[in-house]
């Protein structure tokens, strides 16, 4: 399984995703889980994926194999040729529709299924920041100002301190350390999410990956920031009255 969740900020983008795969007690992996696409000054493109490792992997591969065809077929498809971001949503929703049906009509004759979610974020030039959760049937929602963040995977142990703290207005510092503190909660509660983390930041208008970080297991300012956050809600909980 994994967690990944993006926030849609004034200021900007930001994303993080876990890397562990588990595909059972004794198969654990990690697998990158962020697949970044920009042309600097012109378009930035971020994709998190969560679900099965075939579906996703054969979707990035499909997306990078029409960036990488300058002419004939599939040169329409490029998401780094595509106007707007929603045309970009669309292009990967379709990729992502069409790869669950192969696979998934090749599993069903084993009795399995395979599926994915994928959440699409980045700006292009002269155009507004999008962030969108695309379903593996291809259909998507968008972030908006009154919910500005989306989760894939194992979402519901980090959801609560983003429904408390998040808000369009929040810095981009402050977003980052709400996203690691979501993620820290998941990493807590379930097993199947884990470390290392991809951070990702776009600043508004910037048009580029500002900021791309590997959070490595046993890293001390990650460490330090779960230690502390434990302290107070530790003492928060100690000062309730009731």
């Amino acid at each position: 399984m994994t967690y990944c969740v993006g926030l849609l900020l004034n200021e900007g983008i930001v994303l993080l995703s876990d890397t562990r795969t588990n595909a059972g007690i004794d198969n654990i992996s990690s697998y990158r889980k962020t697949f970044l696409f920009e042309e600097p000054g012109e378009r930035a493109i971020a994709i998190l994926t969560a679900g099965s490792l075939s579906v996703t992997q054969t979707t990035i591969a499909r997306l990078r194999h029409a960036i990488e065809t300058p002419e004939g077929e599939g040169k329409d498809r490029s998401i780094l040729r595509a106007d707007t971001m929603l045309e970009v949503a669309e292009i990967v929703g379709e990729t992502l529709s069409q790869v669950s049906t192969d696979i998934s009509q090749k599993m069903s004759r084993m009795g399995q299924a395979a599926s994915a979610t994928m959440l699409v974020a980045g700006q292009r030039k002269g155009g507004a920041m999008r962030l969108f959760l695309l379903y593996p049937e291809g259909n998507f929602i968008e972030a908006t100002e009154d919910t500005p963040y989306l989760q894939i995977g194992e979402h519901k142990y980090g959801k609560p301190i983003l429904d408390r703290v998040v808000t369009m207005e929040t810095t981009l510092s402050d977003a980052k350390k709400a996203v690691l503190l979501s993620m820290d909660s998941t990493l807590r509660s379930n097993l199947s999410v884990g470390m290392p983390l991809d951070l990702t930041v776009i600043h508004k208008d910037t048009c580029r990956i500002d900021e791309s970080v590997r959070i490595e297991a046993g890293d001390e300012v990650f460490n330090a920031m779960s230690e502390a956050w434990s302290q107070a809600l530790r003492n928060g909980f100690t000062a309730i009255d009731i």
